[in-house]
Parts: structure tokens; sequence; C-alpha cells
């Protein structure tokens, strides 16, 4: 069992502010001896809420420690103190960091190099694909992709990561033992399994609309950037973006359509002095160690025999689909999923009749 594991499920579970508990922690960093400091001898008003022999310890459920410990001792679960070494040193630096992190599966992946993407729960295909797109490249360049596992761009994010054989972090709104929503049962599983899933909250902490937003301070806080793909104007997903912005991280929008409400979020950042993103160059170029994460050496290799044909079945003029299945003797399903990552990439770009190529 990880040492001091015990210790820092009870200062979880102690019924009481986190500003107190950050206060004794800021004193006594280990914290066995942080559980044992008497809370009328803090310093400041905080004291007078006190009778003399209270503690955090006194303050801590001693049967949901022991539940808490119990579930911690399956599988690759720990939970992680703000004190220790392995705290994700990005999320230290917010203005709120949690105190304590519960976490399932790879907890190494909290100090590699990460973006965040999040946007709408209910996104157009091409938004969908998008974030897709951009989530398989950044993993198979190495970097970490960031999201909330929420349905929608969330999950288009993960899967994209997951593809590449690469890695992805579920910041979760509820306890780790429990998965919302249901419908990513399977989902959470196998990042789970090849990734990692983060809460601030203990297990059996079921959703609550507050939980939403203190997460997204959480993915926007363990990560480089955030990249917004497709939101409306009060989507959720614009407090991530502004809390990115507040904790000093880049943040980047993809635009769309005037016409689509799911445009009105990224065009309102990028008015605000987000980085418009059209490709995965935009997001290199302002966060070059992104590019330079190491790639994933279980990857499988690119098709770079088709992506070829298919370049060389793209005019510069407007090129149909039909055109483009007939020149290169790919199927639709190969072709669809290769001109988005050409897309991202610019090499080509979508028009009325088809597209056109924009690389020699």
């Amino acid at each position: 069992m990880r040492k001091n594991l015990r210790a820092w499920v009870k200062i979880a579970r102690a019924r009481l502010p986190d500003v107190v508990k950050q206060a004794i922690l800021d004193r006594f960093p280990d914290p066995n001896d942080a559980l044992l400091v008497d809370l009328s001898e803090l310093s400041g008003t905080a004291r007078k809420a006190f009778a003399p022999g209270m503690t955090l310890e006194s303050h801590a459920d001693p049967a949901a420690v022991d539940k808490d410990c119990s579930w911690l001792g399956g599988g690759e679960r720990c939970v992680i103190g703000i004190s220790e070494a392995d705290y994700p040193a990005l999320l230290r630096q917010i203005s709120d960091p949690p105190l304590v992190l519960y976490t399932a599966g790879d907890h190494s992946l909290l100090a590699c190099h990460g973006l965040a993407i999040v946007g709408s729960r209910n996104p157009t295909p091409i938004g969908r694909e998008i974030a897709h797109g951009i989530a398989r490249q950044l993993s198979a360049g190495g970097a970490v992709v960031v999201s909330g596992l929420a349905t929608g761009i969330d999950g288009a994010a993960h899967y994209g990561a997951l593809e590449a054989r690469g890695s992805t972090v579920a910041v979760c709104a509820t306890g780790l033992d429990l998965v919302y929503p249901r419908c990513h049962t399977a989902l959470a599983d196998r990042i789970c399994r090849d990734g990692l899933l983060i809460s601030e909250y203990p297990p059996g902490t079921g959703v609550r609309r507050y939980h939403f937003p203190h997460r997204n301070r959480l993915i926007s806080g363990l990560t480089l950037g955030t990249l917004i793909v497709e939101a409306a104007s009060r989507s959720g997903s614009l407090i991530t973006a502004r809390l990115a912005a507040e904790q000093g991280r880049d943040v980047f929008a993809v635009p769309g359509s005037i016409h689509s409400p799911l445009s009105r979020g990224p065009h309102l950042l990028i008015r605000d002095g987000a980085r418009l993103v059209e490709s995965i160059n935009d997001i290199y170029a302002e966060l070059p160690s992104l590019g330079h994460a190491g790639l994933n050496e279980n990857r499988s290799p690119e098709p770079v025999i088709e992506r070829a044909l298919l370049l060389e079945a793209v005019d510069y003029v407007p090129t149909t689909l039909d055109q483009i299945i007939e020149r290169s003797g790919l199927t639709i399903t190969e072709i669809c999923a290769m001109l988005i990552q050409k897309e991202l990439l610019g090499e080509v770009r979508s028009c009325p009749g088809g597209y056109i190529r924009t690389v020699a």
C-alpha cells in the first residue's frame, strides 16, 4: 500500500473547509503530522471555531476512511496529496488546487505534457471528427489528451487518443467508483486500463451540478492549454476556457460556420484572444513542447502509401468524393478518415462540391 495513503484519506474525509486544511498543511506538509495539529491553536479567527483537542483526524469518519482505503487497495488505484512529489506540478500552480487526488490507472501521466480538449455534449459529426482527429494526432506524438469524460466532444477526444494507442486522462465529476454518464462505462474502463481516471472526490461521491465547474478547473489546470471544439455561447466549455486563461494557460478554438449556434462559443473566444486552430500545426506553433513529447513507440505505423494515393487523387480545383474514390482505389471509410486528417494538417480543405488540394 502507498505510503501515507490512509493519512491523506483522513484529510480528504475530514469535514472541514479546505482553507483550514490548507493552512495546516502549509505548516505541516507531512499528513501524519497535520492530522494531529490542535485546531484551537491555529492563528487568526479560525481558532475560535474549535474547542481544544480537536484535530483533522477527529473530524474524519472512521467508517468512510476504512471504506476508501479498501477501495484504494484494488487495482492501480492511489491517492496523491498536495505536498507529495508526484502531485502534478501544473495543478499545484493554480489558485485553488485540490488537496487530495484520487486516481485509477497510470498516475505517471500526471507528469507528462498535455492538452485539454473540450466542447459541446451534442456536437455535429464534423465537430466530433475534428476533436477525434486532433486528439489522435496529439497522442500519436506523445502528448497526453485531457478531457472530462462527458458525451460529445469529450468522448471523441478520449477515443481519438486511445485509437492512437496513446494516453488520455479523464477528470471525473464523481468518485471514481461511479461513472457519469453511465453510457461511458466502457470508455472509463478502457481509460483506467490504458490511461488515467482522476477525481478530487472520494469514492461513493455522486454527481452534483456544482461538481462540473470544480472539475473544469482541474481539466485546464493539468494542461499547458485548452482547445474548444464547438460550444454554444453559454456552454460549460467556456468556463473551462476562462479558467485556463485565469491560470495563465493557452486557449485555442476551432472556428465554424457563422450560421451554427455551436460556433458562437469558439468565435467569442477567438474574438477575445484565443488562438484560432485550423490544423494541429497551430497548436504546435504555440506549444512546441507538445510536438516533441516523444513519439509513442506502441502506435501502429501510419498508412503512408494510402495517404499518398489520397493526396494524388485530390486536384487543386474542387474534386468530388466519387472522383477521389475512383482515382485512389480506396474505400469510402478509408477516404473519409484520411480526409479529416489531411484537412487538420492543412493539406486539403473542404469546399462546395468536394475537396481542394492545398499543398504540392
